[in-house]
């Protein structure tokens, strides 16, 4: 029985493909950490918004609280997780989602008549809308996307 022996590999033959491969898969990874950081922090600052609407607008049904101390409220909570610069505050009068005439069809919210809750009736429909530029919060410049706005908004009713 004959036996076939391979000859041995010398060391130096392989020398540079783990450096290679090292360079063709770090930019990759790097990339994909890259975008999970950012997309990571995009949901955070959506939820932080969602957040100071939801509390803002909760706030503002209220009797005897002003508009501006609703704006000041939705301000504060945002503040405490990103820069509010570029931060818009809108509080809307939305009687119009009681008409059932009414378009609403490809509706501006930014169009609607402001409201001073102070002097709202009860049961008065009113939106509390937050929108934030997302180049102002980005962790990276965002070359994949241009002229983005997070926003959140709530709707309650005055009491």
């Amino acid at each position: 029985m004959t036996r076939f022996f391979r000859k041995p590999v010398e060391k130096n033959t392989r020398r540079g493909a783990a450096t290679v491969e090292f360079a063709v898969t770090i930019p990759v990874f790097a990339l994909f950490l890259v975008a999970l950081i950012e997309f990571g922090h995009a949901y955070m600052v959506q939820t932080t918004l969602r957040a100071a609407a939801k509390k803002a607008a909760r706030m503002g049904v209220a009797n005897g609280v002003t508009t501006d101390e609703v704006s000041s409220e939705a301000m504060k909570i945002v503040s405490s997780a990103v820069r509010t610069d570029n931060l818009t505050v809108l509080i809307k009068d939305a009687n119009i989602f009681d008409t059932s005439d009414a378009p609403t069809e490809n509706l501006n919210i930014t169009n609607l008549p402001d409201i001073a809750l102070q002097d709202a009736e009860t049961r008065h429909l009113f939106i509390v809308r937050l929108e934030l530029p997302y180049d102002e919060v980005a962790l990276f410049p965002p070359f994949w996307v241009n002229n983005l706005t997070l926003h959140s908004q709530s709707v309650m009713r005055h009491e």
